[in-house]
This record gives structure tokens, C-alpha cells and sequence, in this order.
């Protein structure tokens, strides 16, 4: 009864986190609309195995995070890194492309690989994650309740994903403003990596 109740809020907890635009929906989105609709599935399968990693690791770091400043500083620097190289790169691609050519929509595995990077990037899953299993106790006791860890990756695993297959259904559905989806996308990731590096700025600064 326990992992049922944990596995319902973590489910939700993690379909609404991932509504936003963000890297990996925002790929998932790009994806769709420029090598069509199967390979844009396979890039919100590989982004949400990944997350079972991510829930993962939040877990195991949850009753230390709070706690230790350290480890806090390590990933807000980490992720500021990154949010730099990512939004170098969108802007160059930004300025390189005006519009797109749609290549072959045959589905493979490269585009699994691709979504596994793309969240593999995201860091911010993670301090999303140590939150909600903070406040929901898993993890944070003198030992670990397996049994609840499980319902808790699971669960984030698939609302990350129910949310990124919303996503995929969606942009089908405007397929035909994909050139102008894919022109302005890159700025706007540009921008989105702009925001997040003065947000983690700001949270380095009041650590």
C-alpha cells in the first residue's frame, strides 16, 4: 500500500516536472518534427531510461544533499558548465540553419542514444528528484527500503516519459509549421541555457 501511494505521487510529481520546456522535451519536440514521429518516441524512451538512473542517484543522495554543502556546490558548478557549452552550441546551430530539410523518418537507434544524452545533460532532474523523495522519506532513514526506491524510479521513469509521448502526439499535430518550429528552436534553447546558467549563478552565490 505504501509503494503504491509513493509510486502515484511520484508519478505525477514527474509527469508535471517535465510539462515545461526544457532540453529534453524540446529535443523530443525537434526530433518529431524533423525525422518524424517514431524516432521522436524513441528519443523520449531513451531520455526516460535515463531517468531511472537520475531517480537513482537522487535517492541515494537525498539524505546527504540537504545537509552538505559540498556536494550541493559540485553539482550547481557542474550543471553551470554545461548550461554554458549547451547554449554556445544552439546558438551557433541557430545561426548556421534557416529552416530545415526533413530527413528519412526510418526510426533507429541512434535516436535512443540521442535521447540518453540529451537527459544525461539535464542535471536539474536530479535536485528535482532528492526533493520529492525527501519529502516523501525514501532514503533519508538509517537504511533503504528497496521495495520503495524501486516504486519511486519506476515512477519517475514513467510520468518523465508519459509526459515526453504528450509531447511527441502534440507536435505531430502542427507538423506543418516545422519549419519555422526548427528555425527559432535553437534560439530558444539558446536562450534557455542564458536563464538556467543566471539561475544556478545566483544559487552558487547564496550557497
Amino acid at each position: 500500500m505504501e509503494e503504491t501511494k509513493l509510486f502515484l505521487i511520484t508519478y505525477f510529481a514527474a509527469l508535471i516536472g517535465v510539462i515545461p520546456p526544457g532540453l529534453v522535451n524540446m529535443t523530443v519536440a525537434k526530433t518529431c518534427v524533423v525525422h518524424g514521429k517514431r524516432n521522436g518516441l524513441y528519443v523520449a524512451i531513451g531520455a526516460s531510461s535515463v531517468v531511472i538512473l537520475q531517480a537513482l542517484i537522487a535517492v541515494l543522495l537525498a539524505k546527504y544533499i540537504f545537509d552538505n554543502l559540498f556536494v550541493q556546490s559540485i553539482l550547481l558548478r557542474a550543471g553551470l558548465v554545461i548550461f554554458m557549452l549547451l547554449g554556445i552550441y544552439f546558438l551557433l546551430m541557430a545561426k548556421r540553419r534557416s529552416g530545415i530539410e526533413h530527413s528519412s523518418h526510418k526510426a533507429n537507434a541512434n535516436s535512443i542514444f540521442k535521447g540518453m544524452l540529451i537527459s544525461v545533460l539535464n542535471l536539474f532532474p536530479i535536485p528535482y528528484f532528492v526533493a520529492i523523495a525527501g519529502a516523501l522519506n525514501v532514503g533519508v532513514g538509517v537504511t533503504y527500503d528497496w521495495s520503495l526506491i524501486i516504486a519511486f524510479v519506476l515512477a519517475a521513469s514513467l510520468g518523465s516519459f508519459t509526459t515526453l509521448y504528450v509531447y511527441v502526439l502534440s507536435f505531430m499535430k502542427i507538423e506543418k509549421y516545422a519549419d519555422s518550429f526548427a528555425r527559432y528552436s535553437n534560439y530558444f534553447m539558446a536562450t534557455l541555457m542564458l536563464i538556467l546558467v543566471i539561475i544556478t549563478i545566483i544559487r552558487i552565490y547564496n550557497l
